[in-house]
């Protein structure tokens, strides 16, 4: 059975090796679904290890329908991962009603080749999750990442089961609240893959800090934060 680790740093990614790991998804800030490494961790993440390095490309957290510049962003970023020599992409888009963007997945699922390409949890926003996963595997995509549209991949089972009889080629990888105690009834259930990042905490502080820099008005799914034109120019010709 294939396991990947979702790893948002170095060290996780080289703990993830050390540990046994088939392969990592590299991302940032796991308790945002994660979004895009930076360049200089998918660098050193390459460099140190020996096993295949997927990366996750989302421009920002929230929903998974992009705007342009958005998606221009995340189309740069998939250049820099194949300049670099990544093993897979993991991506995808929705519409706004959660239907699946066909067109740009598509342009991302070619704008790939020959990489491996991993359709993200996205998918379990997806209404209709039967039809958009033929059509991922009719448009080349590798992998689906899937907790079978529930909190965690053990909820979903009986979803997860019923959508992987229907594939002949594409893999269906649970992910969502793996771990030591659940992992066996995948494996019993006959997936190939699992998905999970096995995370621990570490670096802890012994202060209490005297502010909290996570604020909850940017940590939306349903719209997203943006600079306006009007509210900087208004301050600017106040200050200037």
């Amino acid at each position: 059975m294939l396991v990947e680790v979702c790893c948002n740093a170095l060290e996780s990614a080289l703990n993830a090796q050390a540990a046994g790991a088939d392969r990592i998804e590299l991302c940032s800030e796991l308790g945002i679904g994660g979004i895009t490494p930076s360049y200089g961790v998918l660098q050193l993440v390459l460099e140190r290890l020996t096993i295949p390095v997927h990366v996750l490309l989302r421009p920002r957290s929230g929903h998974f329908t992009y705007s342009d510049t958005e998606f221009e962003v995340l189309q740069q970023d998939l250049e820099a991962c194949k300049e670099l020599g990544v093993a897979g992409i993991v991506s995808g888009v929705l519409h706004a009603d959660g239907t699946l963007d066909r067109h740009r997945t598509q342009q991302l699922v070619a704008q790939a080749k020959p990489l491996q390409f991993t359709f993200h949890r996205a998918f379990d926003w997806i209404p209709n999750k039967e039809e958009a996963i033929l059509e991922l595997e009719t448009m080349g995509v590798d992998t689906v990442l899937s907790s079978g549209g529930e909190t965690t991949a053990k909820m979903g089972l009986e979803v997860l089961k019923s959508l992987k009889q229907s594939l002949t080629r594409l893999e269906l990888m649970p992910g969502a609240g793996i771990n030591d105690a659940n992992a066996h009834i995948f494996k019993e259930a006959g997936f190939n893959a699992l998905h999970f990042s096995g995370t621990d905490f570490t670096n802890r502080i012994t202060s209490q800090p005297s502010l909290s820099f996570t604020s909850e008005k940017h940590l939306q799914e349903q719209q997203i934060a943006v600079t306006n034109e009007d509210i900087v120019r208004q301050i600017v010709q106040i200050v200037k």
